[in-house]
């Protein structure tokens, strides 16, 4: 579980500069220059998430079961996760719905992941995991809205083909993900074929 928690503090840790050490952040941009910063930024999270991915690994072998579900939960969960797949794929196209309405799609699609995990998984890895996203998710969230209060910004308005490409773009993604690849990476069929 340590591994875990230590890949979670430095993944989650590195994600909330903006938030918790803007100016830190923006005197490290000025001082390494824009391209250093991103490549030391994603040095750091892809170490961490390997951190979360093997020591989430070892500690489901040994963890204790705080509940169990409903075997119908999975497909609540099934549900989310489509919305979840929506949500993180509007964060890169333009003119869609959930931008123009949430303006942080991604963020909600991390508190949706979470949050579907979480009804349908009550091991204690799970938990630590699935809860440190969620509330990592609600504060950034959270942060986002009151910097674009503080700054005016003004999102583009929806249009029917970015509503549509989200739409279609997460649905095809929730498929691939769902179907083909959670059971072969992640070890747990979601909706158990």
């Amino acid at each position: 579980m340590a591994l875990m928690v230590l890949g979670l503090l430095l993944f989650l840790g590195v994600h909330s500069t903006r938030v918790f050490a803007d100016d830190w952040r923006s005197a490290m941009v000025q001082r390494l220059g824009l391209l250093q910063w991103k490549g030391l930024y994603s040095l750091l999270s892809i170490l961490g998430f390997v951190l979360i991915v093997i020591g989430f690994k070892q500690a489901r072998q040994e963890s204790l079961v705080l509940w169990t579900s409903p075997g119908w939960m999975r497909h609540v969960t099934a549900l989310l996760m489509i919305l979840a797949m929506v949500l993180f794929v509007a964060a890169y196209i333009p003119g869609n719905w959930f931008k123009a309405r949430f303006h942080h799609p991604q963020a909600l699609s991390v508190k949706t992941w979470a949050v579907a995990h979480l009804l349908a998984v009550g091991v204690l890895a799970d938990v630590v995991l699935f809860g440190a996203f969620l509330a990592w998710a609600v504060v950034v969230f959270i942060a986002a809205r009151r910097r674009d209060r503080a700054n005016h910004t003004v999102y583009a308005p929806a249009n029917p083909i970015g509503t549509t490409a989200a739409l279609a773009t997460g649905l095809a993604a929730w498929s691939i993900f769902a179907l083909l690849l959670h059971g072969p990476l992640i070890g747990v069929r979601p909706l158990g074929y």
